[in-house]
């Protein structure tokens, strides 16, 4: 089984509406680590596991909400917009 068909069994076996406030409860992780960076109190092991646990619920999201192709394509176009950005503010990007 990979890696999306895990995921898939997660939102199937324990429902869209409890992997949704998973996966907010996930974001809130993440938030609360990065703000006790910004303190000095950064502990990069935690911040990877809740990047990770974030990256899970995100793609179960995708998932839940068959949003594969559209994140795609909307990440380009985000992406290429900062692309743009940076080239327009003097940092030059290929």
């Amino acid at each position: 089984m990979n890696e999306r068909q895990i995921l898939g069994r997660a939102v199937s076996f324990y429902g869209s509406e409890i992997q949704r406030v998973v996966a907010i409860e996930e974001l809130s992780e993440l938030q609360k680590e990065l703000y006790k960076s910004l303190r000095g109190q950064t502990d990069r092991q935690h911040i990877a596991e809740e990047i990770a646990d974030v990256q899970i619920m995100l793609e179960q999201m995708m998932i839940l909400y068959e949003l594969h192709y559209d994140v795609v394509a909307w990440r380009w176009k985000k992406v290429d917009r900062l692309r743009n950005r940076l080239a327009r503010d003097g940092k030059n990007v290929r």
